[in-house]
């Protein structure tokens, strides 16, 4: 089967060595795992931990083929975002572009395999309207990461950011947002991370959709793709709640209306969470995507086998989703379940 995984992480080692020369917060150094240790300040704990797995693209794909089906991954960044944001102004633009290029090689080495999503810095309007223009028109890359906070900074509703999401609605871009560490660390810290990783990723995803919602950026941009990482973090399923008590924000329409306008992936390893995601959103507005190598997507699979979707949304689940959600290129949508089944 082809499949297209939306949700998937491939880290250039270009970028992590550059922050490895940095002697300040936030750095990098080189681990025991091959990998990477990130550190944003020093009063939050926020320490990102890869090993080599996150580096090596084609030992990535070679997990891949293992499973039996040809996959096409779209690379995004996932919580190393918010490092961009947080970094002076100017190294955080060259280092963006420096993942931008990255991304936009891996592109041409793998076409029709390897789909990237470009690295915004946001300290700075106009940075991040130049860096955005140059990862779309000299760099192709199909979509922009969004952080769950401009560095430690927890409102990515400012007032400021609005013509960049007003740029992104009229290119057509995905806008991938994911969560960052930053803001929830120290709150939910301890037990070895368990706190944090399980609630902390949740909650922040979740109230950085929901600034977006209740400033009105969706209603100012309906045509704005925002894509939710883990089936929509906790927002589908307190959906009612946010109806029930976001009435001072005196907005035209429901939150839900908002919530549902936005599409998600398949990552939780939890056939009836999947299943809620799908009847929430609608089968046309989740894409199969496995956070790799967060998850190993042979897990994912399984759970979406308990779903029992018909041949039809399967499809849309597994390939037609991602190439209309993310713009993907024709070639890649001339392949069907179908067809392949019927031979």
């Amino acid at each position: 089967m082809r499949i297209i995984d939306s949700h998937f992480h491939w880290w250039p080692r270009s970028v992590l060595n550059a922050m490895c020369k940095r002697t300040e917060f936030p750095y990098s150094q080189p681990n025991d795992k091959g990998g990477y240790t990130s550190r944003l300040l020093p009063d939050i704990d926020c320490v990102l931990n890869g090993g080599a797995e996150w580096y090596d693209i084609e030992a990535q794909f070679a997990h891949m083929d293992a499973l039996g089906h040809d996959v096409s991954v779209v690379g995004s960044i996932g919580p190393f975002s918010v490092f961009f944001s947080t970094l002076p102004v100017e190294e955080g633009r060259d280092l963006a572009i420096l993942w931008n290029e990255e991304m936009s090689a891996q592109q041409a080495r793998y076409p029709t395999r390897f789909y990237g999503t470009a690295a915004i810095p946001l300290q700075d309007e106009k940075v991040a309207m130049d860096v955005l223009e140059d990862a779309v028109n000299r760099l192709g890359l199909v979509g922009v990461n969004l952080p769950g906070s401009v560095g430690v900074d927890s409102r990515i509703d400012a007032e400021r950011l609005q013509s960049f999401y007003a740029r992104c609605a009229e290119l057509n871009l995905p806008v991938y947002l994911h969560p960052t560490d930053a803001v929830f660390n120290n709150m939910l810290n301890g037990y070895g991370g368990a706190l944090h990783s399980s609630l902390g990723r949740v909650v922040e995803v979740s109230s950085a959709a929901m600034r977006l919602v209740l400033s009105g950026t969706l209603e100012r941009h309906p045509d704005l793709k925002l894509v939710m990482s883990h089936t929509g973090g906790a927002l589908p399923y307190q959906s009612g709640r946010m109806d029930k008590n976001t009435k001072g924000a005196n907005l035209p329409k429901p939150a839900s209306h908002y919530l549902k306008r936005m599409y998600t992936d398949t990552v939780t390893p939890h056939s009836a969470g999947m299943r809620f995601a799908i009847n929430y959103y609608g089968i046309d507005n989740v894409m199969y995507g496995t956070d790799y190598p967060c998850w190993l997507p042979s897990e994912c699979l399984a759970y979406i086998a308990e779903l029992n979707v018909s041949a039809e949304d399967s499809q849309k689940l597994f390939f037609d989703n991602a190439v209309r959600i993310l713009n993907l290129p024709s070639e890649v949508g001339s392949w069907s379940v179908r067809a392949q089944a019927a031979e």
